[in-house]
């Protein structure tokens, strides 16, 4: 397990994290296509918190996009880098997911956010960061719309329907089992919308959500939970009265 640090000049404050993302948006790539669905690596990341322990915990599993099988994975559990701010929650994860990417044996290919990338209200939500950050193509499959508007797709997986701000489409509503709520899917970097949807059906065979999001959703809990059972147990033997 990997321990998380904050890189040196992190924002420290809601102006200084704004003015990092609009610096950062600039940089998003949206004209590539991507690596096409069921090749090489595809990357799970996900974060779990102790706010009452100030604690974070990172997982990173990468998959065989063919098989779904797992190749390799990695954690890393820290101090939270960042206060809750709604829109800037990428400031909080960031640190975390890098350390476990950085940790990992082998390539991770497409990178898949439990977040947004293009749906957020500034354009430029965890998996657009990460995507900046890294230079690895990165998409977004969330479990609720945010603050955008859509209209249910039709009940068939696969089906889609614009995920709207305003006009604006920002991503998509992608059924990925028949007649169940559908995920949020938006392009982070170097991804097509069209392709993004694609990859996220490839991966969720089964469940509505992407193998790649479930195995590091559980990964990283149990990080979560191993890093605060010794501090549980330090606890109580601090408070443990003594015998007379």
């Amino acid at each position: 397990m990997t321990t998380v640090r904050t890189p040196p000049g992190w924002p420290a404050t809601e102006e200084e994290a704004r003015a990092v993302q609009d610096r950062l948006r600039e940089r998003v790539v949206l004209d590539e296509a991507g690596p096409p669905p069921g090749t090489g690596h595809a990357t799970g990341v996900d974060v779990a918190y102790d706010d009452e322990r100030d604690l974070v915990a990172a997982a990173a599993v990468v998959l065989d996009a063919a098989t779904l099988d797992v190749v390799a994975e990695s954690t890393a559990v820290g101090r939270v880098s960042f206060p809750y701010v709604p829109g800037l929650l990428a400031f909080r994860e960031i640190p975390a997911v890098l350390a476990v990417l950085d940790a990992l044996p082998c390539p991770p290919g497409l990178v898949v956010c439990d977040g947004y990338g293009r749906a957020h209200p500034r354009r430029f939500g965890l998996a657009a960061h990460l995507g900046v950050l890294t230079g690895l193509p990165t998409i977004g499959v969330a479990k609720n719309p945010f603050t955008f508007t859509y209209e249910e797709p039709d009940t068939p997986r696969g089906s889609t329907a614009p995920l709207l701000a305003g006009h604006e489409e920002v991503g998509r509503a992608l059924r990925t089992r028949d007649a169940v709520k559908p995920v949020f899917v938006s392009v982070g970097h170097r991804v097509s919308l069209d392709n993004a949807c694609a990859h996220t059906l490839a991966l969720a065979p089964a469940y509505r959500l992407p193998e790649t999001t479930r195995r590091a959703d559980a990964l990283c809990r149990r990080a979560l939970a191993g890093a605060a059972a010794p501090v549980q147990e330090a606890s109580s033997t601090l408070h443990r009265p003594t015998s007379r």
